[in-house]
């Protein structure tokens, strides 16, 4: 759960870095095109695809864990 924290930390500062960066000399042509959204979509597929991975590591190691510490006592 320690990582999930970081992890969610680090999301936080990228968003607020992002929300934050001075307009670029394209960003006028990506928003007319419509190009952003997809830019927008296609990082948000795969941050949630990172986090659902680092989601499932932490559950299948919290289980091996577990498995480990009834096998010890």
């Amino acid at each position: 759960m320690k990582s999930l924290r970081y992890l969610l930390l680090f999301v936080s500062m990228i968003i607020t870095m992002a929300v934050q960066a001075q307009n670029g000399p394209n960003e006028s042509l990506m928003r007319s095109s419509g190009r952003i959204y997809v830019v927008i979509a296609v990082l948000l597929t795969i941050l949630a695809g990172l986090i659902l991975y680092i989601i499932g590591i932490d559950r299948r190691l919290s289980r091996l864990e577990k498995e480990n510490a009834t096998e010890k006592a």
